[in-house]
């Protein structure tokens, strides 16, 4: 028998840009339970420190206990019972930095992630688009703007 694949497909890790699309047909968001344990599992594969380091940092940044067995317990598909809650997941992605594992979890529901200085060259890009709506704007209120000229009665 095979090794089984994992849920969470780092190679989604790789996705460019492009609008993500939202999950809404029945069953979409059914696996995401099991890749989310995966991500969990991909990110721990990916970390330089061990699990009691990750535990410790995860412990330091909630100022609560975060054994090496929950991590443990959270990277598991097969364990129901133990899956990482978000605000943990969360607190794993911070002490870890992986935002990337983040970004393809939240393109699975069709949004996607800033990450520090994105969200400046995203509001430039928003800015800029604006600006182009405004000048089309008075480009066409001046083509049919009439000036007036002479008397005012």
């Amino acid at each position: 028998m095979g090794k089984r694949r994992h849920a969470f497909d780092e190679g989604q890790l790789d996705l460019g840009f492009g609008v993500p699309e939202s999950a809404t047909s029945d069953g979409a968001l059914a696996a995401l339970p099991r890749e989310t344990a995966s991500a969990v599992a991909a990110i721990l594969r990916g970390e330089a420190r061990n699990r009691y380091d990750v535990a410790a940092a995860m412990s330091a940044l909630l100022d609560d206990e975060v054994s090496k067995l929950m991590v443990d317990a959270y990277a598991s598909e097969a364990r129901d019972g133990h899956r990482i809650s978000f605000d943990r997941m969360l607190v794993l992605i911070a002490a870890t930095g992986r935002y990337d594992v983040l970004r393809a979890l939240l393109r699975r529901i069709g949004c996607d992630l800033l990450v520090g200085e994105e969200v400046h060259l995203a509001e430039i890009g928003h800015l800029e688009a604006r600006q182009r709506q405004l000048t089309a704007r008075l480009k066409m209120l001046r083509s049919v703007a009439e000036p007036r000229t002479g008397d005012r009665k």
